[in-house]
């Protein structure tokens, strides 16, 4: 999936926040938008997930960025990813982070990010 304008990003985000679309949707919409729609969405994958006392889902994101901007936006992602507060209703974001990036410079610069997030139903 890629967003070719911030308006694409903006419907795709307005289209997929109600509650009842499951929360991958509205994580994915909150991902993208962090990077200003500048990536491209190569994989998203989901497992279930339980502890003892919480269930949830783990979250697969691999994003690709093509281009000085877009990377320079997939940067801001990585650096934001850690501290975003994300607004899921019914969910809480127990863990966001970046398990890999691979930078590239030719013919053109690309940066390819790995992220894994984990969502717990908000009891």
């Amino acid at each position: 999936m890629q967003f070719e304008t911030k308006s694409a990003l903006r419907a795709f985000a307005n289209v997929h926040a109600s509650p009842s679309k499951g929360p991958w949707l509205r994580l994915l919409g909150q991902v993208m938008a962090l990077c200003d729609g500048q990536g491209q969405l190569v994989r998203h994958s989901e497992r279930a997930w339980a502890s003892a006392t919480f269930s949830g889902s783990r979250h697969g994101i691999a994003l690709a960025f093509e281009g000085a901007d877009a990377v320079e936006a997939g940067e801001r992602l990585i650096a934001a990813l850690d501290e975003h507060e994300f607004d899921i209703t019914g969910w809480l974001v127990a863990d966001a982070a970046v398990i890999e990036a691979r930078h590239g410079l030719l013919p053109v610069p690309t940066l390819a990010v790995d992220l894994e997030v984990l969502l717990l139903e908000d009891l």
